[in-house]
């Protein structure tokens, strides 16, 4: 028995029993989750009728394609923070011996969390990028110059704020662990 007072006991135990106020949280972003899905599938049917007129250029299906693969790299994300933030926050995940667990469930901490989410914003931010330029050079319009800079500035920002996140996630793991 512990030599702890009661009240110390009950509130340790309704402080530990609060991580589970996170559970919505994380059926929220399954829905979210869905939402991509509806968008990924309203992308591919939008441009269809398009790709098979023998009107399209290849702009288009490259456009497509990053369109495509933004929103599969935002759902990986959104896939990343529910399986590791339920993981290392609420509670591990007793599926059993499944053959198609992905290896890295289980094994996500806090840090690699962050890591693997600024490495997708990075990326997801250098996609929209690359689709902004190319459409601006594909309109035979004149590019929004302000509107590429802002988008350059807020990629590099990320960059930026990536490599920082990791040079202090390097000299935290040179530091002795309390």
């Amino acid at each position: 028995m512990s030599d702890k007072p009661t009240i110390e006991r009950i509130l340790e135990r309704g402080l530990f029993a609060s991580r589970w106020l996170m559970a919505p949280m994380y059926l929220g972003l399954v829905l979210a989750l869905g939402a991509l899905i509806v968008i990924f599938g309203q992308e591919l049917l939008h441009a269809f009728p398009v790709m098979v007129s023998g009107h399209a250029k290849a702009e288009d299906a490259i456009l497509l394609a990053l369109s495509l693969i933004d929103l599969s790299l935002a759902g990986n994300l959104v896939l990343i923070v529910i399986f590791s933030g339920y993981e290392n926050f609420v509670s591990k995940m007793d599926i059993g011996d499944q053959v198609d667990r992905p290896s890295w469930m289980g094994t996500v901490d806090f840090s690699g969390l962050k890591m693997k989410l600024v490495a997708s914003i990075v990326a997801i931010s250098a996609i929209a990028l690359l689709k902004a330029f190319l459409q601006a050079t594909e309109a035979d319009v004149p590019i929004d110059q302000t509107r590429m800079l802002w988008l350059v500035v807020i990629h590099l920002a990320f960059v930026v704020s990536g490599v920082l996140l990791a040079l202090m996630d390097w000299l935290a793991s040179l530091t002795d662990k309390h």
